[in-house]
């Protein structure tokens, strides 16, 4: 399960990095108004909301719980793509007490299918990063599943070696009496 998250995290460093290249290579022109205000997007660029990413995951309890009720505001008022992006996101945690994977899979939708949204693919990285924990737990629920079956085995196969040690006790016990 740490793997896939440090996969996720790489990948995501991998992208802001590769966003920085393009954006170096851009030509120099003046900056418009949502450029001086510090947003490529209107909802944030992809490199700020990695960033919130990070840091909504190291948020404790309660910090992260009002974080979430003031995202499921602004994406309730405003389903932007930015909004969007960050209530999967705090949906996505695992162990909240929020966490519903169904319902970010459920905002990302329409990124998904808008080949044109500015953020079609970081909503790819976050869906596939939910997709990867759902994985995660269905694996560790099977694993847990064969542990406890392997534990009942092992009970069966401890009685059944009692039972048979019993026998012959008996047995060669029964046979010294004639």
């Amino acid at each position: 399960m740490k793997r896939y998250a440090l996969v996720l995290m790489a990948l995501m460093s991998l992208l802001s990095a590769g966003c920085g290249v393009l954006r170096s290579v851009e030509p120099e022109t003046a900056p418009g108004p949502a450029e001086e205000a510090g947003a490529r997007h209107p909802d944030g660029d992809i490199e700020s909301l990695l960033a919130y990413f990070e840091n909504v995951r190291s948020l404790q309890a309660p910090e992260l719980a009002r974080e979430y009720h003031s995202a499921r505001e602004l994406y309730a008022a405003s389903p932007s793509e930015g909004n969007r992006v960050r209530y999967a996101m705090l949906l996505s945690i695992p162990g909240a007490a929020f966490s519903d994977n169904a319902r970010a899979l459920e905002a990302l939708e329409p990124l998904l299918r808008n080949q044109n949204a500015a953020l079609r693919h970081l909503a790819f990285m976050v869906h596939v990063h939910i997709w990867e924990q759902r994985r995660g737990q269905m694996l560790q629920q099977k694993l847990d599943q064969e542990q406890r079956r392997g534990q009942d085995m092992q009970q069966k196969l401890d009685a059944l070696k009692s039972l048979e040690k019993d026998l012959i006790k008996r047995d060669s016990g029964g046979g010294n009496r004639k």
